[in-house]
């Protein structure tokens, strides 16, 4: 059932409020549609519901984490574009009415990437799907033969997309025809799930692999121009399965989950500055400042140095890809979407619209689209913190 909100967006700002007063941290607030709670504290808001799409609300004892895509978002046609773990990829109007389905041959591990109307979809069965983000029109569809499990990336004319099996495949935009791929050899050991997702700039592909090495690729025909090996000895969990950052001087991030965080010369790999702290999965870049979130924490470092500026823990295993939206960094977790403070890692507050968020978020100006592991897809309008 899909339900428009009008009196409940009111309520919810106060709720979340809740956080924001006298200096709280780690507030929870559980949204789940079905479960409404009464307000509480000043209504001060901070971000209130504009719709929720009930997607693929869950079965009894079934396995969680479930959702695992972020969403997408045209817009011209002012589409999401949601993926959920039973193998349809929905367009959801801006009304939260669900405007087509396309079923898949089986769940998604990562989310679609919208680029000129065009929604690029990749599927765990192996399948690379380019829909109308408007209809759901299929366009074309290649057959890679591995599970893709990284959100699509657009460039030069080609579609850059990675599997679970340690291969990125480049697919022409205009026919979905093969153009050249790149394949590393996993080790022989126990290793992270996930893939890193290719950063290109200027004509370069940069992309972990989870044997350790990270490696620089030009994007026309997929031809080494350098690789590095970051986890040194061994053979389990040499994972480099975060995707690449770059700061505006050009400087490459990236990190092991073995060794720590890299800084690196994008033109030839070497070493800038490492810092070990294991454990890491995602990286994002603001200005002069690096966040790092993985196993129990996230971490803001200075760029330039990788000198720590904070460090917030989490109290639990892990944490997702955060994002930036509002002068808020948002890190999802298996129990919530918390709201951090950037300059101090302070938290503002929590919200769990249902079994916590594991897809990380998609920003589109003031608006957020948030897919919560019970398998319901929420349009927010955030508003922003002073001080």
């Amino acid at each position: 059932m899909t339900m428009r909100l009008v009196s409940w967006k009111r309520w919810l700002g106060g709720a979340v409020a809740a956080g924001l007063l006298g200096g709280c941290s780690g507030v929870q607030y559980y949204g789940n549609p079905e479960l409404p709670r009464p307000p509480s504290n000043t209504p001060l808001e901070y971000f209130s519901v504009n719709w929720w799409a009930a997607l693929a609300p869950p079965q009894t004892l079934e396995y969680g984490p479930r959702e695992t895509a972020t969403p997408a978002y045209d817009a011209v046609s002012r589409t999401t574009v949601a993926l959920t773990r039973d193998g349809f990829a929905r367009g959801v109007g801006p009304d939260g009415q669900v405007k087509w389905k396309y079923k898949a041959g089986s769940r998604f591990n990562a989310g679609a990437r919208v680029v000129d109307g065009v929604a690029y979809v990749p599927g765990g069965d192996g399948v690379l799907y380019a829909l109308d983000a408007a209809s759901g029109e299929e366009k074309w569809k290649y057959v890679a033969g591995e599970a893709l499990a990284t959100v699509p990336v657009v460039s030069n004319g080609l579609v850059l997309v990675a599997s679970e099996s340690d291969t990125l495949f480049a697919v022409k935009i205009a026919d979905g025809q093969w153009a050249w791929q790149y394949r590393r050899d996993p080790p022989t050991g126990f290793t992270v799930r996930g893939a890193s997702r290719p950063l290109v700039r200027e004509g370069v592909a940069y992309i972990g692999f989870s044997d350790g090495f990270v490696v620089a690729l030009s994007v026309d025909d997929g031809g080494v121009t350098w690789e590095r090996s970051l986890s040194g000895a061994g053979s389990e969990f040499l994972d480099v399965d975060s995707s690449p950052v770059m700061d505006a001087s050009g400087q490459l991030y990236v990190a092991s989950y073995k060794s720590g965080i890299f800084a690196l010369e994008a033109e030839s790999g070497d070493l800038v500055w490492n810092t070990a702290v294991a454990g890491m999965t995602s990286l994002l870049v603001s200005g002069q400042v690096l966040f790092a979130a993985g196993d129990g924490r996230v971490d803001a470092y200075l760029a330039e140095t990788g000198r720590l500026l904070w460090s917030h823990p989490l109290g639990e295993r892990a944490a997702f890809a955060p994002v930036f939206a509002q002068g808020m960094l948002l890190v999802p977790t298996s129990s919530s979407l918390l709201f951090l403070e950037p300059n101090t890692g302070r938290s503002r507050v929590s919200w769990n619209p249902g079994s916590g968020i594991t897809a990380p978020p998609f920003a589109a100006g003031r608006q957020l689209f948030v897919l919560s592991n019970n398998g319901y897809l929420y349009s927010l309008n955030m508003n922003g913190i002073d001080g």
